[in-house]
């Protein structure tokens, strides 16, 4: 709340001093996973965010892993949305490893894992989940294959940990050789960071949306940087070119 805050002033203060355009770079866009009304008299904060970026007088934004794409239309200014997967696609595709399979840890990041999977040329395993609660859920039974493969869970973040902590354990349970979890966004509220050094997960890899503080530092984290695709995107629209040549992965494995 007090970076969101301090970057409105930011903003209000550039336009006062009549700066031309006001780009935000904004790797994690908080408030994003209250987009709808999930019971009533619940707010949708996300849109209200947005009215706030908005009327502080910025021109474009550019988040990266929103927890859901048509959010990009609660936006009346430009709003370019960068995807973390291809960067954990390039780590394994180096790695060369021919049991790999990826893993959608719910029914919302399948889109996501298997575009992972196409551009890996790895199999999709999906794994069906129930959420009783907010912040709470349970794993009811896994789509696919994974005994004597290396498990890839990809999601955008991880908030309170129960779901990826979880799916590792009943991924091991199935007979999964190596259980490694991706996330972009490293929030790590409550005890997530217990829940994550004490679920079988191998290895736990982030991007650096985030900083991660010292305290929930685990030894099983290991984080990879967004900078390199920030720093192209910023140059690019420094110098007003199309960002379009950035998404080409989608369309080309070379990519990797």
């Amino acid at each position: 709340n007090e970076r969101l805050m301090e970057t409105l002033i930011i903003a209000d203060a550039l336009r006062r001093a009549s700066a031309g355009r006001i780009n935000l770079i904004c790797p994690y866009l908080c408030y994003s996973r209250q987009d709808r009304k999930a019971v009533s008299r619940e707010p949708i904060t996300a849109k209200l965010v947005a009215n706030l970026i908005t009327k502080a007088g910025i021109d474009r934004l550019v988040t990266v892993d929103l927890h859901a794409d048509q959010l990009q239309g609660f936006y009346d200014i430009p709003l370019d949305h960068l995807v973390g997967y291809p960067i954990f696609a390039k780590y394994f595709a180096k790695q060369k490893n021919k049991d790999l399979v990826i893993v959608s840890p719910d029914i919302g990041a399948v889109k996501k894992a298997t575009k992972m999977a196409t551009l890996l040329h790895a199999p999709l395993v999906v794994i069906d989940k129930r959420r009783r609660h907010h912040n709470v859920s349970e794993v009811t039974f896994v789509i696919g294959e994974v005994k004597n493969k290396t498990a890839v869970i990809i999601d955008e973040m991880i908030d309170t940990g129960g779901t990826v902590a979880n799916a590792a354990d009943i991924l091991k349970e199935k007979g999964a050789k190596e259980v490694i979890i991706c996330a972009t966004h490293a929030l790590l509220n409550n005890e997530a960071c217990l829940k994550l050094q004490n679920c079988k997960a191998d290895k736990i890899m982030l991007l650096d949306t985030l900083n991660i503080p010292k305290e929930k530092q685990i030894s099983k984290i290991t984080q990879l940087s967004v900078a390199p695709l920030l720093a192209k995107v910023i140059n690019r629209i420094h110098l007003e070119k199309s960002l379009g040549a950035l998404f080409k992965w989608e369309e080309k494995e070379t990519a990797l």
